[in-house]
């Protein structure tokens, strides 16, 4: 059953963990006099970047990780909002906007990057990618490989990275879009990951067999039950994250048409 002491401590998350917050401590600290204007540390940044880093560990590190990857769907759909909706968007938002001033990039690495950073194409990566990670025959392999879980959550974190890009860009070359266009954004998206969401929460049976045939961890809670909970988890999550984006567009937008009509 679960060991509620066992914290994973595996090299590649520790280590990878703690390079990141050491890259991050040097490219804000000692080498920041080598960007063009840089500011003072960037304490706020900073907190954010870290508290992300400690989110995502929280999420496949602690006992989380083991309730999910053996017992549990709804589990494993929390791990997943943690690292899609929280880690992603905090470490993306600690990333000083210095950090991307003043770069020279040829015209092919420009084109490149205006197409990767694109609204629609931030949006196909992370709808596919999540969607596609979902079907029964990967979802399960990832359950049953270690490696290939960890590969599985790493592909949801860069593509929540991708799809917080076009809201909230640290990088002045690629400002976020206009608040209107946000509202869109968001919305599609949300459409977009909606047959993803019907597909767990419609099936006439249990689809991934690792759940179907694990240990019940809460009596008379059956796998139909926690795959039903996992879709709604999912549902909540997206729903709750598009509201509230769309709000904080919608008043940025208002604020600013104010803000102009003020000025006339």
């Amino acid at each position: 059953m679960i060991d509620w002491r066992h914290w994973h401590n595996e090299p590649f998350l520790i280590g990878g963990l703690i390079f990141s917050a050491w890259l991050y401590a040097v490219l804000t600290g000692p080498l920041r006099a080598r960007f063009e204007a840089s500011a003072p540390y960037p304490k706020r940044h900073a907190v954010r970047f870290y508290v992300g880093l400690v989110v995502f560990y929280l999420a496949v590190g602690s006992p989380l990780d083991q309730i999910g990857e053996r017992f549990l769907l709804s589990a494993h759909m929390v791990q997943h909002q943690l690292l899609v909706y929280v880690s992603a968007l905090l470490c993306l938002t600690g990333l000083p906007p210095w950090l991307f001033a003043g770069r020279p990039h040829s015209p092919a690495g420009r084109t490149l990057r205006a197409v990767l950073l694109h609204p629609a194409s931030c949006a196909i990566v992370y709808s596919v990618v999540l969607s596609a990670w979902h079907a029964p025959g990967l979802y399960d392999w990832a359950l049953r490989d270690k490696t290939v879980h960890v590969l599985e959550h790493l592909m949801f974190f860069g593509a929540a990275v991708s799809y917080w890009w076009p809201l909230v860009s640290p990088d002045p070359g690629h400002p976020p879009i206009r608040f209107g266009a946000q509202i869109i954004y968001v919305f599609s998206v949300a459409v977009a990951m909606t047959p993803v969401f019907a597909f767990l929460a419609f099936a006439d049976n249990v689809l991934y067999p690792t759940y179907e045939y694990a240990p019940r961890l809460i009596t008379d809670f059956s796998p139909a039950s926690d795959q039903l909970l996992g879709a709604a988890i999912m549902k909540t999550g997206s729903i709750v994250v598009t509201l509230v984006a769309m709000i904080i567009a919608f008043y940025r937008w208002y604020q600013s048409s104010e803000r102009r009509t003020g000025q006339v």
